[in-house]
C-alpha cells in the first residue's frame, strides 16, 4: 500500500478498542476510526456490567488511554447498516473490523417463557444500566423472583434484584432505576443452576460480592452441593473453581442471619416450565438433576414447583445479524478464518474482518478479548497487499459524509464533555456519577 492504512472498527467495546490498539502498535502509519451506534464508547462495560462493580469498571481507565491516542478517532451515534453501509465503508476505509459484540438474551426454550413477568437478564441489565434504547420503566411487582443461570450475569441480576435501592444509590444508576427499585416489594430471590457447584461460571469475586449487602441473607441450599469425579477434577485443575466451591460450602453450613431479604442458591435444578395463570407468571417448575460422573447432569424425573411471580433468564448473550454480512444463527457469530470474514462459499470477503464476541461467541474474559483482537489484526496486516485502497481516504471525508446526511454523530471530545457532565451530576448528589439516559440529551451535551 502506497499510503497510510485507513481502518474502520465497528463497535467501541473492549474488542474494538483492543483491535485499534493492536493496529496502531503494529503499524506506525495506520489511522483508525471506531464507529459505534451508541453516543458513548465502552459497550457492555458501560451498559452490561452492574453499577455496583466499580472494580470491574476500572478497565475503562485502560480503554480510555487507547482511545485518547490521536491516531484513533471515536465516532459515536452512527449505526452500521443504517447510517453507514458496507459500500460507504469501502469508499472511506481500506479494511473494516466488525466488533459489535452481543447484547441480546439467548433464548430458553421451555413452556411459559413468554408469559408476562418473564424477562431476559440482558434486557434487565440494559435497563438498570441506563441504556438509551430501552424503556425507562420496568415492572418490579414480585415478592419472590426466580433467576435462571450460573454465570456472572445471573449473579448480577440476582444481586440487583435483592439489594435495597438505597444501597445502590452510591453507584451510577440513573434516577428512574433508583425510584423503581425503591418501590420493589421483593423479599426472596431464588437463583437456579442446572449443574453442580463445581460447574458454575461465576468468578470468586462476583460470588463473594453477593454476601456484602447488610440487607441480604445469602442462603445456599445444601441439597445440590454434590460432586462427581468430573467435579473433583475441575476443582483440582482450576483454582477459581475450587475457590467458588469453598465459598458455597461454607455458606451452606453457616447459621442463618436475620436480614430483611434473602437470596437463595440452588444447584442441580433445571428449569422445565414457567407456570402461568391469566397470562402471568405464577411459578417455576424445575427438575432435580444428578451428576453423571463427568461433570454433566441428567434429569431424575423429580419435579418441584416454586412460588415465584417473576422469572429472569440469564443463560447467555447472543449477537445480532448485520446487514450484508453472513451470520451463523446457531452460534450467533459471523463465520471467519482467523478473523477474516467468510462468505457462504467459505471465501474471504475482501477487506472484512471480525473480532470479539460476534467472532467467537459470548464467552471469555477481557484477556480472551485482547488475544482475539490480536489474532484478527495479525490477519489483516498479513493481507495488506490484497486490500483494495479506498478512493476517499482523507479522514475529513467521513465527517463530511455524516454531516451531509444530517447524522448527529459524537466524538471523543464530545464523550469527554458528557463524561464530565455525568461526574458533575454525581458530585452534586454525593455520588461518583449519574448517567444521562436519553440519547438526544447525550448527543446534545456531547455536541454543545
Amino acid at each position: 500500500m502506497d499510503r497510510p492504512l485507513r481502518v474502520a472498527v465497528i463497535g467501541a467495546g473492549p474488542a474494538g478498542i483492543y483491535a485499534a490498539d493492536h493496529l496502531i502498535k503494529a503499524n506506525p502509519d495506520v489511522t483508525v476510526d471506531i464507529l459505534d451506534k451508541l453516543p458513548t464508547p465502552y459497550g457492555l462495560i458501560r451498559y452490561g456490567v452492574a453499577p455496583d462493580h466499580p472494580r470491574i469498571k476500572e478497565i475503562i481507565n485502560a480503554l480510555f488511554r487507547v482511545l485518547d491516542n490521536p491516531r484513533i478517532r471515536f465516532i459515536g451515534n452512527v449505526a452500521y447498516g443504517v447510517d453507514v453501509k458496507p459500500e460507504e465503508l469501502s469508499r472511506f476505509y481500506d479494511a473494516t473490523i466488525i466488533s459489535t459484540g452481543a447484547e441480546k438474551d439467548r433464548a430458553l426454550d421451555i413452556p411459559g417463557i413468554d408469559l408476562q413477568g418473564s424477562f431476559g437478564g440482558a434486557d434487565f441489565a440494559s435497563w438498570y444500566n441506563g441504556h438509551p434504547d430501552v424503556s425507562r420503566e420496568w415492572p418490579l411487582e414480585a415478592t419472590e423472583v426466580a433467576v435462571i443461570g450460573a454465570g456472572n450475569v445471573a449473579i448480577d441480576v440476582a444481586r440487583i434484584l435483592a439489594k435495597t435501592a438505597d444501597e445502590l444509590l452510591v453507584t451510577e444508576i440513573p434516577d428512574n432505576v433508583y425510584q423503581a427499585l425503591k418501590q420493589s416489594p421483593v423479599t426472596d430471590v431464588h437463583l437456579f443452576s442446572r449443574r453442580g457447584p463445581a460447574q458454575v461460571k461465576f468468578t470468586p469475586q462476583e460470588l463473594r460480592e453477593l454476601d456484602h449487602s447488610p440487607n441480604v441473607e445469602v442462603i445456599v441450599h445444601p441439597e445440590g452441593i454434590e460432586f462427581d469425579e468430573g467435579s473433583l477434577e475441575a476443582m483440582r485443575q482450576t483454582r477459581h473453581v475450587k475457590m467458588c466451591v469453598d465459598i458455597l460450602q461454607n455458606w451452606a453450613v453457616r447459621d442463618p442471619r436475620d436480614r430483611p431479604r434473602r437470596l437463595h442458591l440452588y444447584f442441580l435444578q433445571a428449569p422445565v416450565e414457567v407456570l402461568g395463570e391469566d397470562g402471568k407468571v405464577v411459578g417455576l417448575r424445575t427438575e432435580t438433576q444428578e451428576l453423571t460422573g463427568d461433570g454433566w447432569v441428567r434429569g431424575t424425573g423429580e419435579f418441584t414447583d416454586w412460588n415465584v411471580q417473576a422469572v429472569y433468564r440469564a443463560v447467555g448473550y447472543l449477537s445480532s445479524a448485520l446487514p450484508d454480512l453472513p451470520f451463523d444463527t446457531k452460534t450467533g457469530t459471523i463465520p471467519h478464518a482467523a478473523g477474516r470474514v467468510l462468505d457462504l462459499d467459505g471465501e474471504h470477503i475482501p477487506g472484512m474482518y471480525v473480532a470479539g464476541w460476534i467472532k467467537r461467541g459470548p464467552v471469555g474474559l477481557i484477556g480472551h478479548t485482547k488475544g482475539c483482537s490480536g489474532e484478527t489484526v495479525t490477519s489483516l496486516l498479513a493481507d495488506l497487499d490484497k486490500l483494495t485502497q479506498a478512493p476517499q481516504h482523507d479522514p475529513a471525508e467521513v465527517i463530511s459524509y455524516l454531516e451531509q446526511r444530517g447524522i448527529p454523530y459524537t466524538t471523543w471530545a464530545g464523550w469527554q464533555k458528557l463524561d464530565a457532565h455525568e461526574v458533575a451530576l454525581g458530585e452534586a448528589q454525593g455520588r461518583k456519577r449519574v448517567k444521562v439516559v436519553p440519547r438526544d440529551e447525550m448527543t446534545g451535551i456531547s455536541n454543545d
